[in-house]
């Protein structure tokens, strides 16, 4: 009796301070069963039965619906902190805003001495920036979850005024209006918090 053998068939430079992991299992193994012994009436010899497929592993999405969904609670939390930001920058103060609450470390530092020199200035801002940021790198895992994005900001329409007269500010022959600006993010409780804001300005986009 012979047996058939089995086969394995991813700033804020104002001018105040300028998976896929392949399952390769998909294919199952295909059983053959051992022929019988002698002759069929007709003289042919039994043919193996094949054995259905095993059914391939199902594929659980929920690893990426967590990735996708913090990557969007990070550019949220980018978005409310540049809102707090342009409003601190409009009154040269950060009282009455929410900065604090999206802000930490060197961003924070950051806008403080911004809003220090604007007052020291006598000068606020109007309108707002435009940006369009992505997250360029997630760690959900550790201590403290991280992220980094990079944003294409756009400052024409954001302008320094003088306080007391209102007469805006030219830009400066060689500031760019739109240059990418990078930022960084940790993950404190439940709140993403921007941790570092970095202009380069030598990158235009």
């Amino acid at each position: 009796m012979t047996r058939a053998q089995r086969r394995p068939s991813g700033f804020t430079a104002v001018r105040i301070r300028r998976h896929a992991t392949g399952l390769l299992m998909a294919g199952g193994l295909i059983a053959l069963s051992a022929c019988g012994s002698g002759d069929d009436s007709d003289g042919s010899a039994k043919r193996p039965v094949p054995t259905s497929s095993a059914p391939a592993p199902e594929t659980s999405s929920a690893s990426a619906d967590t990735q996708k969904q913090a990557k969007d609670t990070v550019l949220q939390a980018y978005e409310d902190f540049w809102a707090e930001q342009v409003k601190a920058y409009g009154q040269a103060d950060i009282k009455g805003t929410n900065l604090k609450k999206y802000a930490t470390k060197k961003a924070l530092g950051r806008a403080m001495g911004d809003v220090l020199v604007m007052k020291e200035a006598g000068t606020t801002t109007e309108g707002a920036p435009t940006h369009k940021a992505t997250v360029t790198s997630l760690t959900l895992t550790g201590d403290v979850p991280k992220a980094s994005l990079s944003d294409c900001l756009d400052i024409s329409g954001w302008k320094t005024v003088k306080t007391k007269t209102g007469a805006v500010q030219p830009f400066p022959s060689n500031q760019p209006l739109r240059y990418v600006t990078t930022a960084k993010a940790e993950r404190w409780g439940n709140q993403w918090m921007i941790t570092d804001l970095t202009p380069n300005g030598n990158r235009t986009c």
